[in-house]
């Protein structure tokens, strides 16, 4: 494995019975970069970003992240599956921002944000709840802290969704569709903070129908299909001139 990659995903396959979701899929991701996965419902992005952090058993292949296996270890030239405790730690260095947020209701927002890096990563309070305290005031929600997620927006319980996902400090964060479901007038307010959090160098493998977010914010565009990566390459080679059929066919109908 290449210490050039952040994320490198090798030869990727994953079934659910005679259903062959991945076919194969490679991807590579530079640490600072951002990668944007388009591709028509079924075609296998979410089941690609799960298997990333181990939320799925990928069946061949392998997944690393920073040059570690995530959720197996090589013996020769095998891999075996690690044990939970193992897998768990190894997901906090992956953040993961779903698309209906997954926020406690029960936990208040500054709780959201801290539970994680207190009861899974173990450390000390004072200092993830001082970086709770700048995360949320980085997604404009520093005055809500107090707050249950039932008062709140959709917009700002993505939000507050993000500000989770960078208090476990990730090596890489994933955007599973994380505006699809936001009424249309909060979208552009996740997409900010998505920008800002990309011009900071944040590593982020985001899967959207956003194609402005794309084009304005990606260094690589994959589109997928069927299970398999397409074309991949800079935003303006991809969306303005894909060399793939069902490349233009998708974008011939999104733009």
């Amino acid at each position: 494995m290449s210490g050039e990659f952040m994320v490198d995903v090798r030869g990727v396959h994953k079934s659910y019975g005679p259903l062959e979701v991945l076919r194969g899929v490679d991807l590579r991701v530079r640490p600072g970069e951002v990668t944007v996965i388009i591709g028509p419902s079924g075609s296998g992005k979410s089941t690609l970003l799960r298997g990333i952090n181990h939320l799925e058993k990928i069946d061949r292949g392998y997944i690393a992240i920073d040059g570690e296996f995530v959720g197996y270890r090589r013996s020769g030239n095998r891999l075996h599956e690690l044990k939970e405790r193992e897998i768990l730690r190894r997901r906090t260095h992956i953040g993961f921002v779903f698309q209906n947020f997954n926020l406690f209701p029960h936990l208040t927002v500054r709780q959201n944000v801290t539970e994680a890096p207190i009861s899974a990563q173990r450390r000390p309070r004072d200092e993830v709840e001082a970086l709770a305290a700048e995360l949320l005031e980085q997604v404009g929600l520093s005055g809500k802290a107090d707050a249950y997620p039932r008062q709140l927006s959709g917009g700002q319980q993505q939000r507050v969704a993000i500000a989770r996902a960078l208090a476990l400090r990730p090596k890489v964060v994933l955007f599973d569709e994380p505006t699809s479901a936001l009424d249309p007038e909060l979208v552009g307010e996740v997409l900010e903070v998505m920008k800002a959090l990309a011009r900071g160098g944040t590593t982020m493998i985001v899967v959207t129908h956003e194609i402005g977010f794309a084009r304005e914010v990606a260094d690589t565009v994959a589109f997928m299909d069927a299970g398999r990566i397409v074309e991949q390459g800079p935003p303006p080679r991809v969306l303005d001139r894909p060399e793939h059929d069902r490349t233009r066919a998708f974008l011939g109908r999104v733009l």
